[in-house]
């Protein structure tokens, strides 16, 4: 439960990160960056999976570049799931789900190292 929780909250404060950095991606307040923390993470563990297997040929095609634009459909999913959370053009698109994933990354790594008896994974 620790675990989930902490990846949570990884996701969330990566998430205003993106908010900041990114233009075209909003989230509205903490609260709502917590549900598209969850929201992404669902996402990413049911729709990802089945989107990656359907664009294999273009992802293949691409040299793997396509797998952006999964990345992309997947992280405006999430988006349009919750409300007070928007991606708005194609630079959110593209580029929010990139930065999301080094930011969740190093904050998912720099929390298993405080507390290195809980297994926190990342969601990006």
């Amino acid at each position: 439960m620790l675990s989930f929780l902490l990846t949570t909250v990884a996701t969330a404060l990566s998430l205003l990160v993106v908010d900041l950095v990114v233009p075209g991606v909003n989230i509205a307040t903490f609260p709502v960056a917590l549900i598209a923390a969850v929201a992404v993470g669902l996402v990413n563990s049911f729709v990802r999976p089945t989107l990656s297997v359907l664009s294999l040929p273009l992802n293949f095609l691409s040299l793997g570049l396509f797998s952006l634009v999964v990345n992309g459909i997947c992280f405006a999913l999430a988006a349009f799931l919750v409300h007070g959370f928007s991606v708005r053009g194609p630079i959110a698109f593209i580029l929010g789900p990139v930065v999301l994933s080094f930011v969740n990354t190093f904050l998912s790594k720099y929390l298993a190292e405080k507390n290195p008896d809980v297994n926190i994974k990342t969601q990006a």
